[in-house]
């Protein structure tokens, strides 16, 4: 469908997993993790694949082994309480209650990483000076803006493009757009002022393959650490800088875990 795949791929080194795209789309819609909307979920999830598969991203096969986990959950909550189990000692069992155990110790550990992260933060602002313990409060009013991750740039993509006219493909002549001309484009943006917002950058693009190259563009350049993409609040407005600009933490891969 697009053609500037064929000329540029992006590759992520860090990448989240299933589990935690659940967990995102359980948190974004302020779910109960114990009573978890399959039908709903499934559905998002699948969204979520599709539009991976669309921009050629590097898609673990744990993805794959959970959507099918999910479509089987899906089908046996369909059956009568009696026959959801698939053995006597499951008779009986919801049939979500297995992922729900793997979501609640992953969360765990997830919380866990970030508090020892915040606490790593917070030692390397204490210093002792003769003998008192000083603690420096940043001085930058952006301390409290948050990386954002992979599915919250998703997220905001898929608005946009949804917001995009359906092209008409039967076309023998339209624009042509490449990957290299969108991060010369971004990086001119971000250049001009301090931060640009994500939904700007979109703002007079009306071609579908326009979009979808300047989101990959986006991806490259928080790759290679020349911009970063933050939001002051979880599922808030993403905004984009210059790396420079930046006083956050960074991953990796430059995109990391958004607020929780």
């Amino acid at each position: 469908m697009f053609d500037q795949q064929d000329d540029y791929k992006v590759e992520l080194d860090v990448f989240e997993g299933p589990l935690d795209l659940l967990l995102y789309l359980i948190r974004r819609d302020e779910i109960d993790i114990y009573d978890i909307p399959i039908e709903r979920i499934t559905t998002q999830y699948m969204e979520y694949l599709r539009v991976m598969r669309m921009l050629d991203l590097n898609i673990a096969g744990e993805f794959l082994v959970m959507a099918a986990t999910l479509m089987m959950i899906k089908s046996r909550m369909l059956l009568p309480e009696d026959e959801q189990g698939e053995d006597e000692e499951e008779e009986g069992e919801d049939p979500r209650w297995e992922l729900v155990r793997q979501l609640v110790e992953y969360k765990k550990f997830k919380d866990a990483a970030g508090h020892l992260q915040e606490m790593e933060w917070m030692q390397e602002n204490v210093f002792d000076i003769g003998g008192v313990r000083v603690e420096f409060e940043p001085e930058s009013p952006e301390r409290h803006l948050h990386d954002v991750s992979i599915f919250d740039l998703i997220t905001a993509f898929n608005d946009v493009l949804k917001r995009a006219p359906e092209e008409d493909f039967r076309e023998i002549v339209r624009d042509r757009y490449t990957v290299a001309d969108k991060i010369d484009y971004v990086l001119r943006s971000v250049g001009r002022s301090p931060s640009v917002r994500f939904a700007e950058l979109f703002r007079e693009m009306a071609s579908r393959n326009e979009i979808v190259c300047t989101f990959l563009a986006i991806l490259e350049l928080i790759r290679l650490r020349q911009i970063a993409a933050c939001q002051d609040d979880a599922f808030g407005e993403i905004v984009l800088r210059a790396a420079e600009e930046y006083t956050g933490q960074y991953a990796p891969a430059g995109v990391t875990t958004g607020a929780e």
